[in-house]
């Protein structure tokens, strides 16, 4: 009878054994400013380079790039909690736009619906300062895994939003270049239009109803002192949408329009960034092009296909742990890649918090709520249905989590599920339950990491604790 009652308590809950949980320590900091960095998002011209730790064995070029987080643009009269509420709306926007696009039949249906980006409403996350054209022009730009085309504004300009530079005027580059309609790169446009001129009209619509229009063409970019010329974009003269001051975006997505795919061959095919937490640190944000993007720590995973969708970073996640027990419940079968092109898992720099499948959400949630319950209790914030009151603590334990990708095991740093909510020391855990099918490991989860896109081998990689700079 007694090994009765052990059966029944032992498959009462979701994770798989009755280990002692494994722990580690927090050390809790409630929200604040971000740190303003002593490279100014004004500097990212200049020649600063990047500790890398790579691999060796290649002659590819390679040159890095400042990141900066929207809040760097934030108004004074913000506040620690209002400019964390403007991020979990974005956040929302972005995930919603990112799920349609995912979900939606990819039907050539006219020049209107032509491309559908991942980037929703306001949702930019990270800039960084390139050159456009020749002289160079710099300005910000949005730099996004879940989309792919090129595009700056552009006068003359009949609507645009308000950025932090100037507009680019095409007529003072020597380099700037329109495309025919004839050409092969108007005809990689999912569907394109032509103008009176007989020159390629492109459009970008995104999953809350923005938009940019305008004439496509090649330029030359420039990253600090690397040249890059003949770069298919788009040059938008009618531009919808909330951007926070860039004035375009850099699409770094997996679709034969985006950067990598253009220029992947100039720096064998090989890109990575870092992005730091942004309230702990005054280590800058940056990405990296070329061999030195591969660093020699990192754990990889390959990629996967979607039939359907070719913009986003499918990768497999396998299952999760909790305080050193693999969660039963978490299955592979609950981020698989169904038929019509549903569901899997996405890695995006764009989205904030990582969301999964309700399923393994609960699983993940009821298990970490177990290991935990020595701490307080706080009252639930937004999104989050798990939180903590650590004020006046100096120092907690937390159980350990780890995501088991296909041949890479990822273990988290507390400070990368533990998050600030408030300036009174509540924390909640920062993953997010999504009805819809697909997951997404948001930039919360991914800070500290080196996270290397190695598109020549067809595989991602994650170094922990890879964010070094010089």
């Amino acid at each position: 009878m007694a090994s009765f009652f052990l059966f029944l308590a032992l498959i009462s809950f979701p994770f798989c054994s009755p280990l002692q949980p494994e722990l580690q320590s927090f050390v809790p900091a409630s929200l604040s400013f971000p740190q303003i960095h002593s490279e100014s998002p004004l500097s990212l011209e200049s020649e600063t380079q990047y500790e890398t730790e790579s691999e060796s064995g290649s002659d590819s070029p390679a040159f890095s790039l400042g990141l900066f987080h929207a809040e760097a643009f934030s108004s004074p009269v913000d506040t620690p909690e209002s400019l964390f509420h403007t991020r979990l709306r974005r956040d929302e926007f972005r995930v919603n736009a990112l799920s349609a696009a995912a979900n939606a039949s990819r039907i050539g249906a006219g020049f209107t619906s032509s491309i559908t980006s991942g980037l929703a409403h306001g949702s930019g996350e990270y800039f960084t300062r390139i050159g456009i054209g020749t002289p160079p022009r710099y300005v910000y730009m949005v730099v996004d895994t879940g989309s792919d085309v090129v595009w700056v504004q552009c006068s003359p300009c009949r609507k645009c939003y308000s950025q932090t530079d100037p507009v680019f005027d095409p007529k003072s580059s020597s380099s700037f270049l329109g495309i025919s309609c004839a050409s092969p790169l108007c005809r990689r446009l999912d569907s394109s239009g032509c103008n009176s001129r007989r020159t390629c009209m492109y459009q970008v619509s995104y999953g809350d109803g923005s938009f940019t229009v305008g004439e496509f063409s090649t330029e030359t970019l420039t990253f600090r002192k690397t040249k890059v010329d003949n770069i298919a974009l788009g040059c938008g003269h009618d531009n919808e949408g909330l951007f926070i001051g860039a004035a375009g975006l850099l699409g770094l997505g997996r679709g034969k329009l985006s950067f990598p795919t253009q220029a992947g061959r100039r720096f064998g095919n090989k890109f990575s960034y870092c992005l730091v937490d942004r309230s702990a640190t005054a280590k800058p944000s940056y990405m990296v092009f070329g061999q030195a993007a591969v660093s020699r720590a990192a754990v990889f995973t390959p990629l996967l296909t979607n039939p359907k969708l070719d913009t986003f970073y499918y990768i497999g996640l396998t299952g999760i742990s909790v305080g050193g027990s693999r969660l039963s419940a978490v299955t592979p079968s609950l981020f698989k890649i169904d038929a019509a092109g549903n569901g899997g898992v996405i890695l995006d720099s764009g989205t904030s918090v990582t969301r999964l499948t309700r399923p393994a959400y609960l699983a993940l949630r009821d298990a970490f709520r177990a290991g935990a319950s020595h701490l307080p209790r706080a009252p639930n914030f937004s999104l989050f249905d798990t939180c903590f009151d650590l004020s006046g603590k100096e120092e907690v334990k937390v159980p350990t989590v780890v995501l088991h990708f296909t041949g890479a095991d990822v273990s988290l740093p507390a400070s990368n599920y533990m998050i600030p909510v408030d300036t009174s020391g509540r924390f909640c855990f920062a993953f997010a339950p999504t009805m819809n099918g697909l997951s997404i490991i948001g930039n919360i989860q991914q800070q500290g990491f080196r996270v290397v896109f190695d598109l020549a081998s067809n595989r991602v990689g994650f170094a922990p604790r890879g964010c070094v700079s010089q």
